[in-house]
């Protein structure tokens, strides 16, 4: 702690010296600020400080994608070398990724089902949620929501979507809804 208080004031001393020597050389100082005094006035970020900015779109990504039911995005195929680079790659990765959970395939369709089965957060048994999910579909199409929130009277809407877009791409079409999915044309 006490070298880097040193070299700080001995970085600062430095700094302040070449820049007496450079205006006095120079007769004048110039009003304009090159860009090697930009880049210095700009603070520049901790290993600490731009890990945790990577982290957070991580988990961002992460947490949209499991929504989605797909594998997670632990690491970038091709890293870019520079720090801030990677921060603006993962924060690309984690606004498109939330750009497609927020739009389900079939939205309309969920949303229809939705209208003439339950409230969202319709906590009766044996059916739960909007879609009115029984426990076995929570089981097969949303394991994980089940574990971490509980039935599905306990998740977003999108999430409900979600689990039922899983079932659709499972095979199971719109049949676990027979009367509404008529009702909605769906079936």
């Amino acid at each position: 702690m006490r070298q880097s208080i040193l070299v700080i004031l001995l970085v600062c001393a430095c700094a302040v010296t070449g820049a007496a020597l450079g205006a006095s050389s120079q007769g004048s100082a110039d009003p304009t600020p090159s860009a090697e005094t930009d880049a210095a006035a700009q603070p520049t970020l901790s290993q600490f400080q731009i890990q945790a900015l990577i982290d957070r779109y991580r988990h961002r990504t992460w947490q949209w994608q499991r929504v989605m039911g797909l594998p997670v995005t632990l690491t970038l195929r091709n890293p870019p070398a520079e720090p801030m680079d990677k921060i603006r790659v993962w924060k690309r990765i984690a606004s498109r990724t939330e750009q497609v959970a927020l739009h389900p395939p079939h939205a309309r369709a969920w949303a229809c089902i939705h209208r003439y089965e339950g409230a969202w957060t319709d906590p009766n048994p044996p059916y739960y949620g909007g879609l009115q999910m029984d426990l076995g579909f929570q089981r097969a199409y949303g394991r994980g929501l089940l574990s971490r929130k509980g039935t599905a009277d306990h998740w977003t809407p999108l999430e409900q979507m979600w689990v039922a877009e899983r079932a659709l791409r499972a095979g199971r079409g719109f049949d676990p809804w027979p009367s509404t999915g008529r009702w909605c044309g769906l079936i």
